[in-house]
């Protein structure tokens, strides 16, 4: 957008190469943004630390977003930088592993989140909606597994592939990874006043719930 100077950097907020993905910044304020001093909803302090405090010395604007270039120079969003999991120390993003079960023929949606694993850490597991005239069975769901290990390696094998009808969104559209997560965790769902099908959350459970059945863990 015209005024605005942003950039893809890495984790010393350096440009990285046009391609390789990054964190998203804006380098200089535009006109009408905030500044650290005078923040926003009376908190400059926290507003200082949220958005100032993860480039130090470099005075860049980050809200938490990975990016990549492309080689004529347009940024595109790759997702919530958050939005990674780590599993046995490796660091793998979710929209890499959505991207590929996404390219499956069968696919036509997927959410990637992490579980927690006794021994990796965290391991990927897949939440897959697919596409008219497809049916889910244990054939399919071992062939996505492959599909994501031959693109990723080992390391990247969602554990499980559980199949649904639909994802919960917001009503924006925006998959709501964080109810998924939270389903696999035995969390609390927290606020769900943006989504907008409840029902959604209703299927991920019952899908979760009689996968745990079955495996004797519940």
């Amino acid at each position: 957008l015209p005024g605005i100077d942003a950039d893809v950097v890495d984790e010393a907020g350096d440009p990285v190469p046009q391609g390789k993905k990054g964190f998203l910044v804006i380098k200089k304020p535009f006109p009408g943004m905030p500044s650290p001093p005078t923040g926003m909803w009376g908190d400059p302090e926290r507003y200082a630390q949220v958005y100032f405090e993860k480039f130090p010395g470099k005075g860049y604007f980050y809200a938490g977003d990975y990016a990549v270039k492309d080689v004529d120079g347009y940024i595109w969003v790759a997702g919530r930088a958050d939005e990674v999991l780590k599993v046995a120390g490796h660091r793998i993003g979710t929209y890499e592993l959505e991207s590929a079960l996404v390219s499956h023929p069968a696919v036509a949606e997927a959410a990637v989140v992490a579980r927690p694993d006794p021994v990796k850490g965290e391991s990927p597991i897949a939440f897959a909606v697919l596409k008219e005239g497809r049916h889910p069975t244990p054939e399919l769901a071992a062939e996505l597994r492959r599909w994501v290990r031959e693109r990723f390696g080992a390391i990247a094998e969602p554990s499980d592939v559980f199949f649904v009808t639909r994802l919960p969104k917001t009503r924006s559209g925006k998959i709501m990874r964080r109810l998924i997560k939270a389903v696999a965790s035995g969390s609390q769902l927290g606020d769900i006043t943006t989504l907008e099908d409840e029902g959604a959350v209703d299927e991920v459970k019952v899908a979760y719930q009689e996968f745990v059945k079955a495996m004797g863990r519940g």
